[in-house]
């Protein structure tokens, strides 16, 4: 059985929202995930939209296998380098604003 993988790395967007898209595809066929995430009202359905069709092109070119026979065997996003900066707050303090990033995995396995 082949399995496929794609990774994208530092999305500037945080984990927790981008958990919350792929909870929506995992274990599905690769066609129905990415219907799916193209009508799905959120900013991390576009990046993980372009994760798995770039791991579904990576097993037509480098396997020869057709997204028709693929699913989602595994999807995750990590937590990448967060970016720390900070606003003045009241009475002289400083507020951190934290602009988190993350890393999102694909692996597509063939049906069996």
């Amino acid at each position: 059985m082949a399995e496929v993988r794609a990774v994208a790395k530092y999305i500037r967007m945080s984990p927790q929202k981008v958990r919350l898209v792929i909870d929506l595809v995992r274990g599905r066929d690769v066609d129905d995930a990415l219907t799916l995430l193209q009508f799905t009202p959120k900013v991390a359905a576009k990046e993980v939209r372009k994760v798995i069709a770039s791991a579904a092109a990576n097993a037509d070119e480098n396997l020869g296998l057709s997204s028709a026979e693929l699913y989602v065997a595994e999807i995750m996003a990590d937590e990448g380098p967060t970016l720390k900066r900070g606003r003045p707050g009241p009475r002289g303090r400083f507020k951190p604003v934290l602009s988190r990033s993350s890393h999102i995995t694909v692996v597509l396995a063939e049906k069996e």
